[in-house]
């Protein structure tokens, strides 16, 4: 059985008509409306737009016309208006009940069709059939509210998807428009699209990659952090391999084109984007599911009631007529129609949408509500999402007799000329300290390796051990090289710093950890969470943050198709998966979860991917994500319980259990239960999701 990707139904591969082929995948929908909707989305959401706004421009004066004031020619009036929309705005549940019947399935459109039609026109042959009677049993506000409200979600899911469609929009973005290309000794700017493999490209200081290939002359420093997640730049040099898109920052390199268009880095993370996004089925609607049963359920006691009542009357009565078994029929029906049912999930989306945004997070759909009350594992980036994502200065060890002071000054006086990472923490370090200026002449970077500069005619050096070898430093009576690696051990970056030859002392950067990582991580422990985390850092830097904070499982120096593919592992182990991340490299894993929960402060391209956005730095808003969708999903069951339970006490009373007392003129009456039924149930759902407002997950937590 494969799903329907729009609206989750399951479908029969071997009967289903109705499909289409994307990126070599077919896909098979329960319906022409949810095929129209994905072969051309933009056509669709215009289309709901208007077909929305019809169902309410005569749904609300329906709605009190009917029990508000009187119109022109009253029932007439409202018949008029009712068959706009019943027909119109109407129409695709009608489609929908029509695709559901051939594949020999039901689902939300045969409920509403049914139960709609079945109000309208009970009410229609009410007015037509009148002899001018001033108050009627008309049900015309139930039909025209249940399609204007279905309608409505049906529109706020459509605007939800057509704002993911953006991400692979803003990713291809990404890359430069043009390149230099070297042709025959001269440099040519031309289009991006317009580079072969094998061409020979110059990037300069400042500029992104434009295509994917190897460095053949020169060297330089590459923020990757769009695609491996780490926070300090990667030195290139001759043979190297460059992504487009990753941005050059110090040095001029020529590079060799060695996969252009859709077989580019960039062109694959879109890919997986898309792929996980219409490959993944959405969850099955709870109330589809319900439907699928309530429906043949319903409309055969309806049968069978009628028939009964047929038999009964002719066979005792000699009555040989179809009036009453037609008002069993319709009553069974009108009566077990749960109209709450169009608000159970609405309401209760509204609600907790709500109030994840009094708590700082973003719901993007229903889908990451539901997915986020099964999920059993959490999957963490590590950089700027455990971590901070960028290096912080955090102790500086003296070699020589040199003032700390002097010491911060000098390193400060060589840093601050340069733009990479460490360049600006050391000089974020350097704004809480007293310093004295000095003036640097003779500036040089030496990509990959470090800075060097001269302050009052003496040359100071800034870089990592092998600059040091390279220029013959040491350090009087210590084993520097000791002190590194014990640095390094710890995860930490390392930068070494001399006057001449003389080195004066070693600066530790590390990539600090979140304040409360290591709480959010205790906590979801106790909710008896799985936790993992990928991350394209080096395996033991992975090592030493996963232990710090406590996760249990750790993947690393992973592009982002291996943590797509650790996802898909630990879902085929039967792992209900959240992803949460903030990189452009963490998209396609965030697409790929069960549910994706984007950090607020990253990239668009991640929150794109995401279905919860924490607006936050917080990484205790995962916990608190999780137990909000809980507690709605929870809140949408209950309502859904509410929509059914009402009127189906009252369907054997519909088909006749009291007949026996009371005589066939108890339908009379029995409309006026329908409607108390209705009133009851959906007020029910109603005050049901608005004590949702009460619940507090951050007083939970604690």
């Amino acid at each position: 059985m494969a799903k329907d990707p729009v609206c989750g139904m399951y479908v029969d591969e071997s009967d289903a008509a109705i499909y289409s082929k994307k990126n070599d995948i077919t896909y098979y929908f329960c319906s022409t409306d949810c095929k129209k909707t994905f072969d051309a989305p933009e056509k669709s959401l215009r289309l709901n737009k208007i077909f929305t706004a019809i169902a309410w421009l005569f749904g609300i004066p329906i709605l009190v016309g009917t029990y508000f004031i009187h119109l022109p020619y009253d029932y007439y009036t409202l018949f008029v208006m009712a068959v706009i929309v019943q027909f119109i705005p109407g129409a695709k549940f009608y489609k929908g009940l029509y695709d559901g019947l051939k594949n020999f399935s039901t689902n939300m459109d045969s409920l509403i069709a049914i139960g709609t039609s079945t109000a309208f026109f009970y009410s229609a042959f009410i007015v037509l059939t009148s002899t001018g009677g001033t108050k009627l049993n008309v049900y015309f506000d139930t039909s025209a509210l249940i399609i204007a409200l279905i309608r409505t979600g049906s529109l706020m899911e459509e605007l939800t998807k057509e704002k993911a469609t953006d991400t692979i929009r803003k990713l291809m973005d990404l890359r430069p428009s043009t390149a230099r290309l070297i042709k025959e000794g001269r440099e040519t700017l031309i289009p991006v699209e317009e580079v072969k493999s094998g061409d020979v490209i110059v990037i300069k200081p400042g500029e992104k990659v434009p295509v994917d290939g190897v460095v053949i002359d020169g060297s330089s420093e590459i923020d990757q952090s769009m695609i491996t997640g780490e926070s300090v730049p990667v030195a290139v040099s001759v043979g190297s391999k460059v992504a487009g898109g990753t941005i050059n920052t110090i040095g001029t390199f020529k590079e060799k084109a060695t996969t252009v268009g859709s077989d580019s880095v960039l062109s694959k993370i879109a890919d997986m984007i898309e792929s996980a996004r219409e490959g993944r089925a959405p969850i099955q609607r709870i109330a589809d599911k319900v439907s699928s049963y309530f429906v043949p359920v319903v409309v055969s006691i309806a049968l069978i009631s009628a028939i009964l009542w047929y038999v009964y009357f002719q066979a005792f009565f000699g009555i040989d007529g179809f009036t009453i078994p037609i008002l069993v029929f319709v009553s069974v029906v009108v009566i077990a129609c749960p109209c709450a049912l169009g608000i159970a999930t609405p309401a209760a989306f509204m609600v907790g949408a709500g109030k994840g945004a009094e708590n700082g997070i973003l719901i993007k759909s229903g889908d990451a509500l539901e997915s986020s009350n099964r999920v059993n594992t959490i999957v963490f980036d590590k950089t700027g999402t455990i971590t901070t994502g960028h290096p912080v200065l955090t102790r500086i060890k003296l070699l020589s007799s040199i003032s700390m002071i002097d010491f911060i000054s000098f390193f400060y006086a060589i840093e601050k000329n340069s733009e990479h990472p460490i360049a600006k923490a050391t000089v974020e370090y350097a704004k809480r300290t007293k310093l004295n200026n000095k003036e640097v002449k003779d500036f040089i970077i030496t990509p990959g390796m470090g800075l060097r500069g001269t302050i009052d005619q003496v040359e100071y050096i800034a870089g990592n051990i092998k600059m040091m070898k390279e220029n013959e430093c040491k350090a009087k009576e210590v084993n520097f090289e000791k002190i590194v690696r014990e640095m390094e051990n710890n995860g930490s970056t390392v930068i070494l710093f001399s006057k001449g030859t003389e080195i004066l002392g070693i600066v530790e950067f590390q990539d600090g950890l979140k304040a409360d990582a290591r709480e959010t991580m205790q906590i979801l422990k106790k909710m008896n969470m799985k936790t993992v985390m990928l991350t394209g850092d080096n395996k033991h830097v992975a090592n030493i943050v996963a232990k710090e904070v406590g996760i249990d499982y750790v993947y690393s120096e992973l592009m982002p198709d291996n943590k797509v593919e650790i996802i898909k592992k630990l879902k085929r182990e039967g792992d209900i998966v959240a992803m949460v991340g903030d990189g452009i490299n963490d998209a396609p894993s965030l697409a790929s979860a069960d549910l994706g929960i984007a950090i607020g402060t990253g990239t668009d391209i991640a929150k794109a991917s995401g279905g919860l956005i924490l607006m936050g730095k917080d990484l205790k808003d995962v916990v608190i994500a999780i137990k909000l969708g809980r507690k709605t999903i929870k809140k949408v069951k209950q309502n859904i319980f509410w929509a059914f339970a009402y009127n189906s006490v009252l369907i054997p009373v519909a088909a006749g259990a009291f007949v026996p007392l009371f005589g066939i003129s108890i339908y009379n009456i029995l409309p006026i239960f329908a409607g108390l039924a209705m009133a009851f149930s959906s007020t029910t759902v109603v005050l049901n999701s608005m004590f949702l407002k009460l619940y507090d997950p951050k007083r939970e937590i604690l």
